[in-house]
């Protein structure tokens, strides 16, 4: 009796605590999905790996010898989804401009880090979107064989991470595999605005909005230098 061979997805550690990485290839080898490729200490070599590697998932400790966690992630052309260990609250901000799948704060719990690797297997199977503009009421997106409807004025802000969209409502959050330009060119501008390459928000939900940042629904979201000159209110 053959068993259908479940999907592989590779990843890597990058971790300079050996303590913290046998944790987590502890944790990996639990994941029969989740094939652990290597384990490295510092970015340099991480980065060979992710040239010489067709990797799904990176498990990045922000705090590496030389490089920085972050500054080696801006630097990658096309970074593989990134799951974030730290032993510091300060960085989810800095973040925003990267694509990052989650946070995970050391000592990290299990179940904390299943977590994680669920939201990274969402995003890695979300289906293909298509999009219909109903009215100026609403939208429907078809997501395989479903139709979602979105209320427009129920949407907070639409966030872009690589290529899926988490739309923000009301009634939750929906994920979908759609580049943000696609979304955005279906939305009335008088209600909706693009203010960073990640980020479209509506007008009537902003709370409060300086030079570099608008909050809407409690979160700051970063106002993109080259969406500045453009911004109106």
């Amino acid at each position: 009796m053959t068993h259908p061979v479940s999907k592989k997805y590779n990843c890597i550690i990058v971790e300079d605590e050996p303590i913290a990485a046998e944790i987590l290839e502890n944790f990996i080898s639990r994941d029969e999905e989740l094939h652990l490729v290597a384990k490295c200490s510092d970015a340099v070599y991480a980065g060979s790996l992710l040239n010489r590697h067709e990797i799904d998932l990176m498990f990045l400790d922000l705090h590496l010898p030389v490089v920085k966690g972050f500054d080696f992630l801006k630097k990658l052309k096309n970074p593989p989804l990134v799951i974030v260990t730290t032993a510091y609250h300060q960085y989810a901000v800095e973040g925003y401009e990267l694509d990052i799948v989650d946070y995970l704060m050391k000592p990290i719990p299990y179940d904390r880090f299943v977590k994680a690797v669920e939201k990274f297997k969402y995003l890695m199977n979300a289906e293909e979107a298509l999009l219909e503009a109903a009215d100026r009421e609403h939208i429907f997106i078809s997501s395989g064989k479903k139709q979602i409807k979105i209320i427009l004025h129920d949407i907070f802000f639409i966030e872009s991470l690589r290529e899926y969209i988490h739309i923000h409502t009301k009634t939750g959050t929906i994920t979908v595999k759609m580049p943000i330009s696609r979304i955005e060119e279906s939305l009335d501008p008088k209600m909706f605005i693009r203010i960073h390459k990640s980020y479209i928000i509506s007008r009537s939900k902003i709370e409060v909005r300086s030079a570099s940042m608008i909050q809407v629904n409690g979160k700051k979201l970063p106002i993109g230098r080259t969406y500045k000159p453009s911004i109106e209110f």
